[in-house]
């Protein structure tokens, strides 16, 4: 007789974090640009890091400032962050309220995880970046998407009725995917909303320099009755191509940013201080280089939408910042589909599902490339979806 067929347990029992991460995530690996494939998928900057700023690394190095830094980062770094982020509030801010994090996206961790319990509601737009649902399932708390307008802009009826009774409110702004920029109306409308009421704001502001809308930006911190709820998450990747260095910071109420440190330091640990001096650097000397690059994706968005414009079935968004185009398309197919289609003829792009169910039906392509890239890379996904017809 054959012996008998025993199921073995598991080697290894993994956290119920895991689980719950790998349930509701929708966030998928895209690569980078190669000699047979033209990526429009990474929200990444082509250009290089300001050479001032890679110098300033350099010097910091060759000082001999490789050592631990402190946990909330770098005095001086910081001070020169309140002063900038008091001029966009329009009110005091203390440096020892700004929390040096390992790029934005350690920041935002920090953050959730520091405010949701298991089973608080968190509301989010539909679509948005999808790494806050990530982290909320991480801290067990459960995720609220709110579907946007036809616009793309928040449809602020129903996101009165979903913020009742939520412990958080998370969204970006420019926005991630669909390039909106939320006015000063609809911000004031959100305090509007949250008047009286214990939710906390986390506001991700990756993009806030790379405003198209001729009017200026409008931050949550510099909104009577959001200011005093809202935790400002930001990063130097995207203002000052510096994504590889890893750098970015928070700033809000002193018991918020104290539960956030608390988990970074955990995490984490403190930045590289030669890192800190990079940062310092690029805060005090890059505003040409930031409006010169702005100037440059602006342009290319441009070109992006003229040519996607010419291909049959698809219904343009109209971006006011960040570096997307978030197109609907008319294929009966899912967008992870379409992708997948599409990375047979030559060009990475996101699935717009990945951003949230409301997503879907759309592609998420990014022009912080080079010109010649996006040219080619919208041939070959015209190419691609007249394949797919």
């Amino acid at each position: 007789m054959p012996p008998a067929i025993t199921t073995q347990p598991p080697l290894f029992d993994t956290a119920d974090a895991v689980a719950r991460i790998a349930a509701a995530s929708r966030r998928t690996q895209q690569p980078q640009s190669r000699a047979d494939l033209v990526s429009l998928a990474m929200g990444e900057p082509d250009f290089d890091t300001p050479q001032q700023v890679t110098e300033a690394a350099h010097a910091s190095i060759r000082a001999g400032r490789t050592h631990y830094s402190p946990l909330l980062g770098e005095p001086a770094l910081r001070e020169a962050l309140a002063a900038k982020l008091a001029a966009t509030a329009g009110a005091p801010v203390s440096a020892a309220d700004i929390l040096i994090t390992q790029g934005g996206t350690a920041g935002l961790a920090a953050s959730i995880l520091g405010i949701v319990n298991p089973g608080d509601k968190v509301v989010v737009p539909d679509p948005t970046y999808s790494l806050y649902g990530d982290l909320v399932a991480m801290a067990g708390g459960t995720v609220v998407p709110v579907p946007l307008a036809p616009d793309l802009h928040w449809d602020l009826d129903r996101l009165a009725d979903a913020l009742t009774g939520a412990k958080l409110f998370v969204f970006c702004n420019p926005v991630n995917p669909t390039g909106i920029v939320h006015s000063r109306e609809e911000l004031d409308t959100l305090a509007g909303l949250l008047d009286g009421a214990p939710t906390i704001v986390i506001s991700d502001e990756a993009y806030s320099d790379l405003d198209y809308t001729g009017r200026p930006f409008t931050s949550a911190i510099s909104v009577d009755g959001l200011r005093e709820r809202t935790v400002y998450c930001q990063t130097f990747s995207k203002s000052y191509a510096m994504t590889g260095w890893r750098v970015g910071y928070l700033w809000g109420p002193t018991p918020l940013i104290q539960a956030s440190a608390r988990i970074h330091n955990t995490f984490n640990g403190s930045v590289n201080t030669f890192i800190q001096d990079a940062a310092l650097t690029a805060v005090n000397s890059c505003d040409e280089d930031i409006a010169r690059m702005r100037a440059a994706y602006e342009q290319r968005g441009e070109i992006m939408r003229g040519e996607l414009a010419a291909i049959p079935g698809l219904t343009l968004s109209a971006p006011e910042g960040a570096f997307y185009q978030f197109p609907r398309y008319d294929l009966d197919l899912p967008s992870v589909e379409v992708v997948a289609a599409l990375r047979a003829h030559g060009v990475a792009v996101r699935p717009g599902s990945e951003f949230g169910a409301q997503g879907e039906g759309h592609l998420r392509l990014s022009y912080a490339a080079s010109a010649q890239s996006i040219t080619e890379g919208v041939r070959r996904l015209a190419d691609g979806l007249s394949a797919l017809r």
